[in-house]
């Protein structure tokens, strides 16, 4: 297990501990994106640590089973008999009873799946906490889980729990200074352009970085994870789609099959789906975007401090888009073994994807970009892709990145070519004309990139900051 990348996380968790009082925390994020590790990592520097988590999903699933494998856990990890539990207040004051004091953490992983077969399982939690857990000084109760559609609605929402959670922490993709590690001492010589397509596949999930070989080529190692029937990733989307938005699958499915191609607006997404606009269509937007697939911008109009009434959804699981454009349409072939020694080139279009993939990589690691850029991140008022439509007034426009100040308007391009050729200031030239600045705001062309640059293009300096993907995984 390499744990890498979560030291701010980790220090906040440690900040808990140290009030004299018991604290609740609330840890949630996609699957595989490392919850359980922090968790571990911080209960394994307590006093005590129990853990616990509940059985996975599946049809007919019953409170009774739960409950059996808590007991279990619990007589593994204490010495108690494994005791017939008949309800979760008696099974949680059980617990309760186990902790004698002094620095300990009890983590209760995949919470939602402990509450399989009891809807009241949220309050049985809430009075248990109230009347037990509480009171125990130097405790630290983590509730950890991936399905956000249950923790939002039974724990954030839940009135219940108001004032009681003493910290609460979405976790996301790796940074990429930390994924960089994940080559180890090969780091220093493996070219920018193949990390970027492993990285084009993994993200920053850290359970699939663990997977790769770094003595082995990009092309290798996704070949034998994607395109092998036993690769880890081969089937790794159908289990945790259906883990974590069980429920109505088939449509977040349809609607990240709609994203896979690029950013939409609701009314295009509605289009592709064939449905209207309105309340139901956003609340799947909402439940797809706080469990990690998608990710949601507002538009902000240059020199607006307040976004306007339009948003876009991108995909912004790097894993879920090449499943879904590369895996899924051959996966019949791959498990009769027909790509198990296939160049990765008649297969993967990688002039396509890597340009959609760097996309999300540079928009999900703003702050190393902002290192690279020497702009102070406190100073920025928004960032997020641009777009607008063209009418009488003005010419169609879209921008990668715009990024503004109080004063300055930062417009990245994010390009992924094999050769940057100089054409690309001209691009941006137009993009520049075509947006209406206010008066008294400077204009600042950036170019973030993977690939080679036609030398003319720095000895022009038009670029004020020239931003190469090896510039980003180098940025703390």
């Amino acid at each position: 297990m390499m744990f890498v990348g979560r030291e701010e996380e980790l220090a906040q968790m440690r900040g808990v501990r140290r009030k004299d009082r018991a604290s609740l925390v609330l840890l949630r994020g996609r699957r595989r994106i490392g919850k359980s590790t922090l968790a571990e990592v911080f209960g394994r520097e307590a006093g005590a640590f129990l853990e616990f988590q509940g059985l996975p999903p599946r049809p007919g699933l019953t409170r009774r089973e739960q409950l059996a494998a808590f007991s279990e856990q619990l007589a593994k990890q204490t010495g108690l008999p494994a005791l017939p539990l008949e309800s979760w207040p008696q099974a949680l004051s059980l617990l309760a009873n186990q902790i004698r004091g002094g620095s300990s953490v009890v983590l209760l992983d995949e919470v939602s799946w402990l509450a399989a077969g009891d809807k009241d399982f949220p309050g049985h939690l809430k009075v248990a906490w109230d009347l037990e857990f509480k009171k125990k000084k130097g405790l630290v109760l983590i509730l950890c889980g991936s399905v956000n559609t249950w923790i939002e609605q039974n724990i954030l929402n839940n009135t219940g729990f108001a004032g009681r959670i003493s910290l609460a922490m979405d976790l996301g993709p790796l940074p990429l200074h930390a994924c960089d590690l994940f080559w180890g001492t090969r780091r220093e010589r493996i070219s920018s352009l193949e990390k970027l397509k492993l990285l084009s596949v993994t993200g920053g999930v850290p359970r699939y970085l663990e997977e790769i070989q770094p003595e082995r080529s990009a092309e290798a190692n996704i070949r034998r994870l994607c395109f092998r029937k036993e690769g880890f990733l081969f089937s790794e989307f159908p289990q945790i789609f259906g883990e974590t938005l069980a429920a109505r699958s088939p449509v977040y499915e349809r609607i990240c099959r709609a994203l896979a191609e690029g950013d939409k607006s609701v009314q295009e997404i509605a289009a592709v789906l064939g449905r209207e606009r309105s309340g139901v269509l956003s609340r799947y937007l909402h439940h797809l975007d706080i469990s990690g697939f998608i990710a949601r911008h507002a538009v902000y109009a240059p020199g607006d401090a307040s976004p306007s009434r339009l948003h876009r959804y991108r995909l912004a699981d790097n894993y879920s888009r090449f499943y879904l454009r590369y895996v899924d349409p051959l996966k019949e072939s791959i498990r009769q073994g027909l790509y198990a020694t296939s160049s990765l080139d008649a297969i993967v279009r990688w002039d396509v994807i890597l340009g959609l993939q760097f996309e999300n990589l540079v928009a999900g690691n703003l702050p190393a970009l902002l290192r690279c850029m020497d702009v102070e991140g406190a100073l920025v008022l928004s960032a997020a892709p641009y777009f607008q439509r063209r009418t009488n007034r003005q010419e169609a426009c879209q921008v990668d990145l715009l990024i503004q100040t109080k004063r300055t308007l930062y417009v990245c391009e994010v390009r992924c070519r094999a050769r940057i050729d100089r054409g690309i200031i001209d691009e941006v030239s137009r993009k520049i004309e075509a947006l209406r600045i206010p008066r008294g705001m400077s204009v600042r062309p950036v170019l973030v990139y993977e690939g080679s640059l036609d030398p003319r293009i720095e000895s022009d300096g038009f670029f004020d900051a020239m931003v190469s993907f090896q510039d980003l995984l180098g940025a703390k």
